[in-house]
C-alpha cells in the first residue's frame, strides 16, 4: 500500500547552484531552500552575495560563493569552501551558461571558446570536484541545464547548441558512470524563459531595438506554443525540485523538457 509522504522535503540536503546570482539559477537557490535544503549560491557576479542575504533574511541557509566555473583551481578551491561551510553536497545544480547569437561563418574563435567553456567545461569541472563529495555521504542527485534546442536546433546560436546538445548527452553518460555511486544524473531542458540572457539575445539579434520592444519580443517568444506563454525562472525551478527529489528516485539519464510545449 502507498501511503502519504513528504517526498519534497530537503531538509539536511546540501545544494550547490551555479549560475545562481540571477535567472533560473537564483530561481532554483530559492525553490530548493523552500524546500529545507541548504544551499551554496555560486556565481562569478559578487550580485550573488546580495540574493543569498536576501534568503538569509527570510530565514534559510544560504551563502554565497564568487566562482569562475572555468577556471579549476577556483572551483576546487569553491568546492572546499563549499564542504568547510556546509559539511557535505548532495544536490548538484550546473546551471552557469551563457550564448552568442551567431552563425559559425560569424563567430570568432574566442567566442566560440567562451561559450563552450563557460556550459561545458564549468559543468566538467564542478561534476569532478563535486561527485567525490557526493560518495562520501553516499549518493546525490546533479541536474544539468540544458535546453530545447539542446534536442533540436536553432537559428543563429551555433555554439549554444553545441553546448546544450553536448550537456543532454554528457548527462547520459555521467548517469551510466555514476550509478553505481548512488549518484543520479539527469538534465532540464527549458524553453524560452524570461531572464537577462533571454532578453541579451534579443538584442543580439535585433528583435529588440529599443526597450519598447521588449515586452513585445518576449511575448512573442511564447504565443506560439501550446499553453501560450513564454516560461518564468520558477517554472524551471519546479522541474529542478522535482528531479531532486525523491520523486525521482528511480530517474537518471533522462531530459526532462520544460518548454510549455515548444518541442511538441
Amino acid at each position: 500500500m502507498i501511503e502519504k509522504g513528504n517526498p519534497l522535503d530537503l531538509t539536511g540536503k546540501v545544494a550547490v547552484i551555479t549560475g545562481a546570482g540571477g535567472g533560473i539559477g537564483l530561481a532554483v537557490a530559492q525553490m530548493l531552500s523552500a524546500y529545507g535544503a541548504a544551499v551554496a549560491l555560486v556565481d562569478i557576479s559578487s550580485k550573488g552575495e546580495e540574493k543569498a542575504q536576501e534568503l538569509r533574511d527570510a530565514g534559510r541557509n544560504a551563502a554565497f560563493f564568487a566562482c569562475d566555473v572555468t577556471n579549476e583551481e577556483n572551483v576546487k578551491n569553491t568546492v572546499e569552501a563549499i564542504v568547510s561551510r556546509f559539511g557535505r553536497i548532495d544536490i548538484l545544480h550546473n546551471n552557469a551558461g551563457v550564448t552568442v547569437r551567431k552563425t559559425i561563418d560569424a563567430l570568432s574563435e574566442k567566442e566560440w571558446d567562451f561559450v563552450l567553456d563557460v556550459g561545458l567545461k564549468g559543468l566538467f569541472l564542478m561534476s569532478k570536484y563535486v561527485i567525490p563529495e557526493m560518495k562520501k555521504v553516499g549518493g546525490g542527485s546533479i541536474v544539468n541545464t540544458g535546453s530545447g534546442w539542446g534536442l533540436k536546433g536553432g537559428d543563429q546560436a551555433a555554439a549554444y547548441c553545441a553546448v546544450k546538445g553536448g550537456i543532454v548527452n554528457v548527462t547520459r553518460a555521467m548517469a551510466i558512470d555514476h550509478g553505481k555511486d548512488h549518484i543520479r544524473v539527469n538534465s532540464i531542458n527549458p524553453g524560452d524563459t524570461v531572464t537577462d540572457m533571454m532578453i541579451d539575445e534579443g538584442w543580439q539579434t535585433g528583435e529588440i531595438k529599443s526597450e519598447a520592444d521588449i515586452e513585445p519580443f518576449l511575448y512573442s517568444c511564447g504565443a506560439g506554443r501550446p499553453l501560450g506563454r513564454i516560461g518564468m525562472p520558477e517554472d524551471i525551478a519546479k522541474g529542478v525540485l522535482f528531479l531532486v527529489s525523491d520523486l525521482a528516485g528511480w530517474m537518471t539519464g533522462a531530459a526532462l523538457v520544460v518548454d510549455g510545449g515548444g518541442i511538441a
